[in-house]
């Protein structure tokens, strides 16, 4: 698809349809014609600059979509429990809740916690890697999504949050069908999927933290029950709803990251020989995949009270919508933006949100993705593409639904 020249409305409208979610990239180009800020109706802003977008990701008078945010946005909507449950997260909340619940998660994230995982994490993967050479040894092609890119975080996730290994499988489908719910929906019924599987796994939270009261063991989810009970900093939903987040959030974003990873690997081989030659290598290498394919393409924002930005009035509920992966390739911030060059120096991709609302697990993530493509790549340098990848269907938290490879 080459950049079209269309109207903001279409060009949104086109960003949504399985078309544009496959390709967004000519349509960002097509928008960004229109400059960094677009009027897109009464009260209605869309961003693709990345220095508009980084200000409103750190501008208090925009808040993210809590609970009072959804009650103008989206009448019904409390008659979904995915959510109900969303809104008691860090996530989809605003001050006071997002600080309380920001400051009693974080000692679960902290850089000597991260770093004391790194050889759990490199344990883990070159398991994985072995486990994937296995998988393809006879020249059949292999889902890298299913058998490899999701596998890693959630056996990550599952060392923090005491999730047993043969139960970690099961999860896939449900954080799959959570995801979907934080895409546009013109219909409430769109998010039944996401009800299901926010129902199966607050179950499965609650009665883990009960367990884990019962008998603590060394996973944060021990941790983080004892410290609720002594402080009663959080409800006990609070607490089960942050845990979902962490798993879903945890799992998803490392798992689309690790794919994008190796897709733009397979895509740009000369670059790909050097990173297996040179390990070390891997951090501007997961830096420039955030920026140039990240799997998070949109944020929304709503202003609290009557504001401008950039000079723009935007009236108290008027909605702003941060098209972040265009603000990630805004020539104004990169040269050759639309060029992948995993040496390129002043990174600051959007991708991790900012200010207030940066990734708490931001850490984890990239380490995840620094140590897992080395290791393929070095493991099974005859790695190709089996087929064509296929993409879900989502535009928020854009990735692979499967991506095809042959081991060598």
């Amino acid at each position: 698809m080459s950049a079209p020249t269309m109207d903001p409305g279409t060009a949104m409208t086109t960003l949504l349809s399985p078309q544009g979610k496959r390709d967004p990239y000519p349509l960002y180009e097509a928008l960004r014609q229109y400059g960094p800020i677009i009027p897109l109706g009464p009260g209605h802003l869309l961003v693709t600059g990345h220095q508009e977008c980084a200000r409103a990701l750190r501008e208090p008078a925009l808040l993210s979509t809590d609970a009072a945010v959804q009650d103008g946005a989206l009448p019904g909507w409390r008659e979904h429990s995915s959510w109900r449950w969303l809104t008691k997260n860090m996530l989809f909340s605003n001050n006071p809740d997002h600080d309380r619940y920001r400051r009693f998660f974080s000692v679960a994230f902290t850089p000597r916690r991260i770093a004391d995982l790194r050889p759990v994490v490199e344990e883990r993967i070159t398991a994985l890697v072995e486990r994937l050479a296995g998988l393809g040894a006879d020249g059949a092609p292999v889902d890298f999504m299913a058998e490899f890119a999701f596998r890693v975080p959630m056996a990550v996730m599952g060392e923090l949050l005491g999730i047993p290994e043969a139960e970690q499988p099961g999860f896939r489908a449900g954080i799959g069908a959570i995801t979907t719910s934080l895409e546009p929906i013109r219909d409430l019924a769109q998010l039944l999927p996401g009800d299901a599987a926010m129902d199966e796994f607050a179950v499965y939270f609650s009665d883990l933290v009960d367990k884990r009261r019962a008998e603590p063991g060394p996973d944060i989810v021990s941790e983080m029950a004892r410290l609720r009970d002594e402080s009663g900093a959080l409800s006990e939903e609070e607490l089960v709803a942050n845990f979902m987040l962490l798993l879903v959030a945890g799992t998803e974003a490392p798992m689309d990251l690790i794919g994008n990873a190796l897709r733009l690997a397979l895509e740009h081989p000369a670059h790909a020989e050097r990173l297996r030659q040179d390990p070390s290598l891997a951090p501007g290498w997961v830096e420039e995949t955030l920026r140039f394919d990240p799997a998070a393409q949109i944020l929304n924002r709503v202003a609290a009270r009557d504001t401008e930005f950039f000079g723009m009035p935007v009236p108290e509920g008027g909605k702003i919508t941060l098209l972040i992966a265009a603000g990630n390739r805004d020539p104004r911030r990169y040269a050759d933006p639309g060029v992948f060059d995993p040496g390129r120096e002043g990174n600051h991709a959007l991708t991790l949100s900012g200010g207030a609302h940066f990734c708490l697990g931001a850490g984890l993530a990239r380490m995840q993705a620094e140590i897992a493509l080395p290791a393929v790549l070095r493991r099974l340098p005859g790695l190709a593409l089996a087929g064509e990848p296929a993409f879900r269907d989502q535009i928020v938290q854009r990735g692979f639904a499967q991506l095809p490879v042959k081991c060598g």
